[in-house]
């Protein structure tokens, strides 16, 4: 988006204006523009794997979104992923409740925590670990992906940090190791 200096901002992308007087515009925008996701009617309708509670708030399905997935999860105590990568994808992570624990790097030799309020971002094909630090008490997230498929890149020749030895964090981005 620019100005061009006539005061009118213009989109660089092309886009559709709809000037008809007979309201169908306005109908369109009803149902096809901004939509609100109540919290209580999150779709549980994805794979569900031990571990982890996941529900899509914003997806293809739901709301037709193209380029972007986001939604809830809640992981198990102590759970923890294999490493891996998303590829192009990029991820941020809210944290809700709960404490997370990330490791990144080519030998996962970095490591950072995040908890309620924090937000965590991760690149495009960086190596990482996800952790619920707590042992006794359950993560709450927020996911947002950059795109609808689900990428992942599993790295069995880099060793955990940190061991999945009793809850693996799996779901159908995220395989056991």
């Amino acid at each position: 988006m620019h100005d061009i200096g006539d005061g009118h901002t213009h989109h660089p992308e092309p886009h559709d204006h709809d000037d008809r007087p007979d309201g169908a515009a306005a109908a369109r925008w009803k149902h096809d523009g901004v939509r609100v996701i109540p919290g209580d009617r999150l779709d549980p309708n994805t794979a569900q794997t031990p571990g982890m509670f996941r529900q899509a708030a914003v997806n293809a399905a739901r709301v037709g979104a193209q380029k972007i997935w986001a939604g809830t999860v809640a992981i198990e105590p102590d759970a923890k992923t294999g490493v891996h990568h998303h590829g192009a994808l990029e991820s941020v992570i809210y944290i809700v409740s709960g404490r997370a624990r990330m490791r990144w790097g080519e030998r996962l030799e970095y490591v950072a925590e995040a908890g309620p309020g924090d937000f965590i971002f991760v690149p495009p094909y960086v190596p990482h670990q996800e952790i619920n630090a707590s042992t006794d008490a359950p993560l709450h997230c927020v996911l947002v992906r950059s795109d609808n498929e689900a990428v992942v890149v599993n790295l069995p020749d880099v060793e955990a940090a940190e061991r999945p030895e009793t809850v693996y964090w799996i779901d159908p981005i995220h395989r056991q190791p």
